[in-house]
């Protein structure tokens, strides 16, 4: 069996596809899913880089999508055949979070994706929407959940709301799709004026050039008449939040999701005071919030963006390209 691992201390030029054996049949509770794709996530980068150290030998990528070959004995949700997805944490089943750290991550903590096979207890899973293929279904397990949370499960998205994304990236693509299939007004954020134009073809209300426009923070909050956004996606981190802050309004809710400047550094507690916004910090979500996103995604017909595919064996150019920043929403690996 064909899998891709990344050799300790990690580097792109330390991943090799190599021959593993068949993990076989599944026991009780268990499922075998045959697999055929994933997606490409920041936390996937850091793993194969080596900014986020795992075990030598690690089979990388935390997203997951196939078909299920062989159920085990008591397993009644899944049947042969069906399409299904991986789970981020697969060991939170649902409630309010109880998971804090990636020990138990697919591509992290335990071997990814990055194979042919594999053989997982059955609540790994969950169905993946009707009519995905197996990339874009891998794009639901850690970018598209996140955005779901941040929005939906956390930020209590309604109709008739205001949301600040910041940047074209995977999540904040998905957040865009999902926050305009839900009837909210949506400003996006970015150095590129051609993904501005596709933002606005995908729906976005107002767009900003974080390059042209500095204090992109009253911009938007001038797009709202003054008030400020009820919801930002905020991927940036410590460089980003501060301007963050200035586009919320009193009250609203600021989903702490990324790090891309930094792991650390200086918050306003001033402003964050003064506009008495929460700011929360979230991983991903629960298999209960995934199945709940895939009910969604049914009803709705929403499909990913995937800019790009690459093959299994060109795993390290998959993520060069994501080093690149070239990309609009997800980049899919497909074997």
């Amino acid at each position: 069996m064909k899998a891709m691992t990344v050799a300790a201390p990690g580097g792109l030029d330390r991943l090799r596809l190599v021959e593993r054996p068949d993990p076989g049949a599944p026991g009780p509770g268990e499922i075998r899913v045959a697999l055929y794709g994933s997606s490409i996530n920041y936390h996937d980068y850091g793993v194969a880089t080596g900014a986020m150290p795992s075990a030598d030998g690690r089979v990388p990528m935390a997203d997951g999508g196939g078909s299920v070959e062989a159920v085990g004995e008591g397993v009644t949700e899944f049947a042969a055949g069906d399409t299904v997805v991986s789970c981020f944490f697969p060991d939170w089943q649902g409630g309010p979070p109880a998971v804090g750290d990636f020990a138990r991550t697919p591509g992290d903590g335990i071997d990814g994706f990055a194979q042919e096979a594999v053989v997982l207890p059955a609540t790994a899973f969950t169905h993946a929407p009707k009519g995905y293929d197996a990339v874009e279904a891998a794009t639901i397990t850690t970018a598209g959940l996140t955005a779901w949370r941040a929005l939906v499960v956390d930020g209590r998205l309604k109709a008739g709301d205001t949301v600040l994304l910041l940047g074209t990236g995977g999540v904040s693509i998905w957040a865009l799709q999902i926050a305009k299939a839900m009837g909210a007004r949506v400003a996006i954020t970015s150095s590129s004026d051609e993904k501005l134009e596709r933002a606005r073809a995908l729906g976005a209300d107002f767009t900003l050039n974080y390059k042209v426009q500095e204090a992109w923070g009253r911009h938007i909050r001038d797009w709202t008449g003054g008030a400020g956004v009820d919801h930002v996606v905020e991927v940036g981190g410590p460089g980003t939040l501060a301007q963050s802050i200035e586009a919320v309004r009193v009250g609203g809710h600021i989903a702490l999701i990324g790090v891309l400047t930094g792991r650390g550094g200086e918050v306003p507690t001033a402003a964050l005071m003064a506009k008495q916004a929460r700011l929360q910090g979230l991983i991903v979500g629960s298999r209960a919030d995934q199945q709940a996103f895939v009910a969604a995604l049914d009803a709705t017909g929403i499909r990913p963006v995937v800019d790009r595919r690459f093959s299994l064996e060109h795993l390290a150019d998959a993520f060069r390209y994501e080093e690149s920043g070239s990309h609009f929403g997800k980049i899919g690996v497909a074997w």
